[in-house]
């Protein structure tokens, strides 16, 4: 079988349905199968999965798991030779998939391949990024963000310089969307379960690039994501102070450092 399509979902079974019918309206002339895995399973996404999709590879996790366990999901219970790893909040357009995998299979020093993103109102979501600097992270999070130095930062960090219209060689590449062989992932190895939520597919990606393999952006292939910035509410003081999501992105990004301490976690080159 040429592909799997492994979609994660955390408790949104309206984006979930959508997700899973524009793979079905807009993959065609594809051997593949799908695997959802449900972190934090609610009844009412299981009965959908049977009533509307009983077809799809169902695995539900009652606890909320991360986004790592639900990718070792797809790997473990699946055939394809490359698997397409979406969020439950990814719309497939017509020809995506298809351009992502003949893109693949024509270049074998391609580890990791990801769409361009859209938002639904037809602008640019920036998902592919250079590695953080201890920093990107301080900019991002604070009041310091309006100012000039960080902006150019910032900038930076999004690969604001590259033309995304054009194929980009990423640092690394945003994991809502993703498509990789299976034989890299036998190379690679799972994504590191040190990483609950953020930074995962970060490191993932870098460790991709230490295997000799690149990662890249290819904007020849279009998917919309519905992001919700869920780590980004309120004011600078009100989401340092209250916000979870930030305080695990936080925590990740500092074990994310700890792990490259030593090494050139800056730039992989």
């Amino acid at each position: 079988m040429d592909l799997t399509i492994a979609v994660n979902n955390y408790k949104n079974p309206d984006l979930l349905r959508l997700c899973l019918n524009s793979i079905k309206e807009n993959v065609q002339d594809i051997e593949y199968e799908i695997v959802v895995s449900d972190s934090a399973a609610e009844e009412d996404v299981a009965m959908m999965m049977r009533e509307e999709f009983p077809g799809v590879k169902f695995f539900p996790h009652k606890e909320n798991v991360g986004l790592q366990v639900m990718i070792r999901d797809g790997i473990e219970n699946s055939q394809g030779k490359h698997i397409l790893f979406l969020n439950g909040d990814i719309i497939v357009t017509k020809d995506s998939v298809e351009k992502l995998l003949n893109y693949l299979k024509n270049n074998p020093a391609v580890g990791v391949a990801g769409p361009k993103l859209m938002n639904f109102n037809e602008t640019l979501q920036y998902s592919c990024f250079r590695f953080y600097k201890p920093q990107t992270i301080l900019y991002r999070r604070t009041f310091l963000k309006k100012f000039g130095f960080a902006k150019k930062h910032l900038d930076w960090f999004l690969m604001k310089d590259s033309d995304h219209k054009k194929i980009i060689e990423a640092d690394w590449i945003m994991g809502s969307a993703l498509m990789i062989p299976r034989i890299a992932i036998e190379k690679v190895g799972f994504m590191d379960p040190r990483f609950f939520m953020y930074m995962e597919d970060v490191d993932w990606c870098r460790r991709f690039w230490e295997n000799g393999y690149k990662v890249i952006y290819y904007p020849q292939a279009i998917m919309y994501h519905y992001h919700g910035k869920g780590s980004d509410k309120g004011n600078v003081f009100r989401s340092l102070l209250l916000n979870k999501l930030t305080w695990t992105h936080i925590s990740s990004a500092i074990k994310y450092f700890i792990k490259y301490w030593g090494k050139d976690y800056f730039t992989r080159n």
